[in-house]
């Protein structure tokens, strides 16, 4: 077992890989919280927590919710809205919860618009602008997701969390693999289950450079 840990930075300007320092994806039923591979309902509570915990708790939509490219992609996000209109309903004065979308992955250029999206290519923009301490991605195409992950990881200190519908991101703090429409009901049921019961933090991320 790898001795690496995937925690909040921010780590270094080039934070590696974390695969390359032998973090490994769980299989089916399991999930991974700071690269140590758990159960998955270990995984929700944790989620949950960390949710409940963060000043600006935010959800990153990708594109394969955004667009209702399929009877499938348009069910998880009307479950997604639900898990967001859940954390609003839980969280403590003080707390604002987010939902900002990731609509593409073009680079934008000279510059992004961090009130209403976040990019791949330079999430710490959107994290950083909006003082986001907990985040959490889904839908977003596996590589994509990595890249954004890695930058987070090495200039913020923001949370990360990741729902994939494939294998699980390695690159978050804490991953969820085979994502469907029950598991994010499910982290929403927890998020409601743990309302009153999680002490929020109620100050802003650190970050890698001056906000």
């Amino acid at each position: 077992m790898s001795d690496y840990r995937v925690l909040p930075g921010p780590e270094h300007f080039l934070p590696p890989a974390a695969a390359s320092m032998g973090i490994r994806l769980p299989n089916p039923g399991e999930a991974h919280i700071n690269g140590v591979i758990a159960s998955e309902e270990k995984a929700y509570e944790e989620a949950a927590k960390q949710f409940l915990m963060a000043k600006v708790p935010t959800i990153f939509p990708g594109p394969l919710v955004l667009w209702a490219w399929n009877e499938k992609a348009a069910k998880k996000a009307t479950a997604v809205r639900h898990l967001y209109n859940t954390l609003k309903e839980c969280v403590q004065p003080g707390q604002s919860p987010m939902l900002i979308p990731m609509p593409d992955y073009r680079p934008k250029y000279p510059k992004i618009d961090p009130e209403i999206e976040i990019n791949p290519n330079h999430p710490n923009l959107t994290i950083w602008h909006n003082k986001i301490d907990c985040c959490m991605f889904i839908g977003v195409h596996c590589h994509q997701a990595n890249l954004s992950l890695k930058i987070i990881r090495g200039g913020t200190s923001c949370y990360t969390i990741a729902m994939c519908a494939q294998a699980g991101h390695e690159d978050a703090m804490l991953s969820f693999r085979d994502a469907s429409v029950e598991k994010i009901m499910k982290l929403a049921d927890w998020v409601r289950k743990l309302k009153g019961t999680v002490q929020p933090r109620l100050t802003s991320a650190k970050s890698g450079a001056s906000n």
